[in-house]
């Protein structure tokens, strides 16, 4: 037996701050159109805020169709109640056939309420998303979306399929899309929605925001230096610093290295941590294990260098050096200050 869905769009949750559209949104907007692509549907997008309409053309340049966009002030910082109320409504008036949402802080509290309220699968921290079959028990779906992220500790990479789930819902990983290329001559119909919402719906406010810059951003950086399991002391670490400091890199590492108190989880690179693509990564006393590898292996050129020359990373870098890495490592800087 098959069962045939209707074609619907592929919805992408836009998330702001300050009026500013958050890179994750783009980057699903891009893999929405991948997605929409093989599903011969159109790209929305669901938009709240205030005096945002300048923005919103931004979407239409990376590939939405129709934005649908809720203008109001007391929607213009995040707020779980009032969102998950409109997005759940928009929802149920446009009927996708797929939601997306970033696995932020404000993706991973807004997409379970929606999910809640709507009684449909939720998929969260996926690392990629594809269009197949699914069979079971004699029945097969077609055309549904495969939801693929890791599980047992990051020790397997499971698919993940809710076919029955009207949508099919996922919170995806900043970092692990690939944003589409911007294209000024694309635009967007905009749908301006009414927010019905009367006060009591807003059971908290927002009185004060406090922003702190990160003291890392591993996406934005050209160069990292990694640590893994090979740099076992403070002084290794320091060498490494200094090897980043000279290249103007930052610093990644490994989730042992977290656990080990010698970094903090901002500079963890992997499946649990952060998805990078830099020009050039040096990856050191690294191992190759799955879970940090496919947050990093799309780097432009990779520089692995371990006391092991069977290990996992010499398969998938472009230049491999066997050795001692606080050998090499001081031999690097002094080579490059030279």
């Amino acid at each position: 037996m098959t069962i045939i869905t209707q074609q619907k769009n592929v919805l992408v949750f836009i998330e702001q701050t300050n009026n500013k559209i958050a890179e994750v949104s783009l980057e699903l907007v891009g893999k929405a159109q991948e997605l929409a692509q093989q599903l011969n549907v159109a790209v929305d997008a669901v938009v709240l805020g205030s005096k945002m309409h300048q923005d919103l053309s931004l979407l239409g340049h990376y590939g939405c169709s129709n934005i649908y966009y809720i203008d109001d002030k007391r929607l213009a910082h995040f707020t779980s109640v009032p969102y998950a109320k409109i997005v759940v409504s928009i929802i149920k008036k446009y009927a996708p056939q797929i939601v997306l949402f970033g696995a932020t802080v404000n993706g991973r509290d807004l997409a379970p309420r929606v999910s809640s309220a709507l009684r449909c699968g939720l998929t969260a921290d996926c690392t990629d998303l594809q269009i197949g079959s699914y069979e079971f028990k004699g029945e097969k779906w077609d055309k549904t979306l495969l939801q693929i992220r890791p599980a047992f500790g990051g020790n397997i990479i499971a698919t993940i399929v809710s076919p029955e789930s009207s949508p099919s819902m996922a919170t995806v990983r900043e970092g692990v899309m690939k944003m589409a290329e911007l294209d000024k001559s694309r635009h967007a119909k905009i749908i301006e929605e009414k927010c019905e919402l009367s006060d009591t719906d807003f059971p908290t406010q927002v009185i004060e925001v406090v922003r702190q810059e990160k003291s890392v951003n591993l996406k934005a950086a050209k160069i990292i230096v990694a640590a893994g399991i090979g740099v076992t002391t403070k002084e290794s670490l320091n060498l490494l610093k200094e090897l980043a400091k000279t290249l103007g890199a930052e610093i990644g590492c490994t989730r042992p290295v977290v656990d080990a108190g010698l970094l903090g989880w901002e500079h963890q690179i992997g499946q649990t941590g952060t998805t990078v693509r830099p020009n050039l990564y040096i990856a050191c006393g690294i191992s190759g294990q799955l879970q940090h590898t496919s947050g990093m292996v799309e780097a432009k050129r990779i520089v692995a260098i371990n006391l092991d020359p069977q290990a996992p990373i010499f398969k998938i870098a472009h230049y491999g050096i066997v050795g001692d890495l606080n050998d090499v490592v001081a031999k690097m800087i002094k080579a490059y200050k030279k």
